[in-house]
């Protein structure tokens, strides 16, 4: 058995309550919506099930908040770990099931987008999965530069895509913002909210606050089509 410690001194710790939920897929200490850490709560998630492919473990301690935290990870040393137990993680993992997609998707040339997400990864992810079916997105790193940018260029964008949880101000303050504007001034922009936020209780929220749709991450690239498509009026 081999084992691997990582030790955060003095770092922000994980309280006792959440402890035993640290590596829960969409789990986060503070849940909130503008929450000031960013992400999905999926690290650590991702993390336990790549150490279970390989047979081991993974364990996290900490002493609380701000008393920094441990993580232990064990591995067997055997090289003929049996197929059987790789296989049987891999049926445990309880992957969602794929939503349909409409199998004929309208041509969406010189449909305009507008992408609004705190994620790096995820701005980027969306531009180039709409790249693939000729929409010309353009990104935002908050609800501020996103109200900036439509602000600025209010009858440029056909079509709004925004996440939920973001630090300091969340989509649902965005949308808010957006629907006191006139027409003129892009108020009336066809948005859908993109988001780890999955419950029946955000779906309508999101829908009470000025989304016309609200999607569950994540995304594939022929669902992000038809919805851009359904909001920009191209079906």
């Amino acid at each position: 058995m081999c084992q691997l410690g990582v030790r955060n001194v003095g770092g922000k710790g994980i309280h006792p309550d959440f402890l035993p939920h640290v590596f829960e897929r969409f789990r986060q200490a503070d849940s909130s919506y503008s929450r000031k850490d960013s992400g999905l709560g999926l690290g650590l998630s991702i993390v336990s099930h790549l150490v279970e492919l390989h047979g081991g473990t993974v364990d996290a301690d900490s002493s609380g908040e701000g008393q920094g935290a441990t993580f232990t990870v064990r591995l067997p040393l055997r090289t003929d770990i049996e197929e059987s137990s790789t296989q049987s993680v891999l049926e445990s993992v309880d992957f969602a099931n794929e939503p349909a997609v409409p199998a004929d998707i309208p041509s969406l040339a010189g449909v305009r987008v507008l992408v609004v997400d705190d994620e790096l990864d995820m701005r980027q992810l969306f531009i180039t999965m709409l790249d693939q079916y000729g929409v010309e997105a353009c990104a935002a790193a908050s609800a501020t530069e996103a109200l900036s940018i439509l602000r600025a260029n209010p009858e440029k964008y056909d079509v709004l895509l925004s996440d939920i949880g973001m630090p300091e101000e969340n989509g649902y303050s965005l949308i808010r913002q957006i629907r006191t504007l006139s027409a003129e001034a892009g108020g009336q922009i066809p948005a859908a909210a993109l988001t780890a936020y999955a419950r029946d209780d955000d779906r309508r929220e999101a829908i009470a606050a000025g989304f016309q749709i609200h999607v569950a991450k994540p995304v594939l690239p022929a669902q992000l089509a038809s919805i851009v498509a359904a909001l920009a009026g191209r079906v």
